[in-house]
């Protein structure tokens, strides 16, 4: 059941966040370094997908902290869900890579990025805000090595997806592949002899391209239309 939470005095214009997990302990934690920031204020918590599906409903979040393994409704399906929304709010997963296997599922259902449950304050604090400023916090390295793990177990796609690489350019394919393979902007810029700047051009072209949210679902799209391997 979706709980709200008591209000601190938080900023005229603070982000609202819905914490949803099943562990009353990690939300207490993460209330609190929410709720320390004034820019920051916590609505509301549920235990479960359903009751999180409820609360964005009544609480209108900015932004949903998602556990994904949850009793009855995990945050895989209650992701899904409030991403197929046209007004639904960003989901920023709280998760730990190594042990937990819908992490991927999570992305491609619409994720904005991950948050390990027992990073620092102020790691958190960076990750939400740069996730509500419209930024996919996930590193690229570790974005490659996810997908490296999960894209084995995933149904291919080659064929189906091979098709949309026509709409690319070679230089557009040639930065959609360095971003799969885990180089961030400036290393990408160094490896094509281009500027940063550029770089962002060519990408948010690729976006526009392939109609994918963002720079993580372009690597996914990367390694499912076969333009890159696990490996390479």
């Amino acid at each position: 059941m979706t709980r709200p939470a008591p209000q601190p005095a938080p900023g005229p214009s603070a982000s609202r966040v819905l914490i949803c997990d099943d562990q009353e302990l990690i939300r207490m934690g993460l209330r609190m370094v929410i709720d320390s920031q004034p820019d920051l204020t916590v609505v509301g918590e549920a235990a479960d997908g359903d009751a999180a599906i409820t609360g964005v409903a009544a609480l209108a979040p900015d932004l949903v902290l998602m556990d994904v393994r949850m009793p009855g409704l995990d945050g895989l399906a209650a992701t899904e869900r409030l991403c197929a929304r046209p007004d639904g709010p960003l989901i920023l997963v709280v998760t730990t890579f190594d042990l937990d296997e819908y992490a991927y599922a999570a992305l491609r259902a619409g994720a904005n990025g991950f948050l390990v449950k027992d990073a620092p304050a102020e790691e958190i604090l960076v990750t939400v805000r740069a996730v509500l400023r419209g930024e996919v916090m996930v590193a690229p390295s570790l974005t490659r090595r996810l997908v490296e793990r999960f894209i084995l177990h995933t149904p291919s796609r080659v064929p189906e997806e091979r098709s949309r690489l026509a709409a690319l350019t070679e230089r557009e394919r040639e930065v959609l592949a360095l971003v799969a393979r885990g180089l961030a902007n400036g290393e990408i810029a160094d490896r094509l002899f281009i500027g940063e700047t550029t770089v962002k051009t060519h990408l948010g072209r690729v976006l526009t391209k392939l109609g994918l949210r963002d720079r993580v679902h372009a690597v996914i799209f990367a390694y499912e239309s076969g333009l890159v391997r696990a490996g390479d």
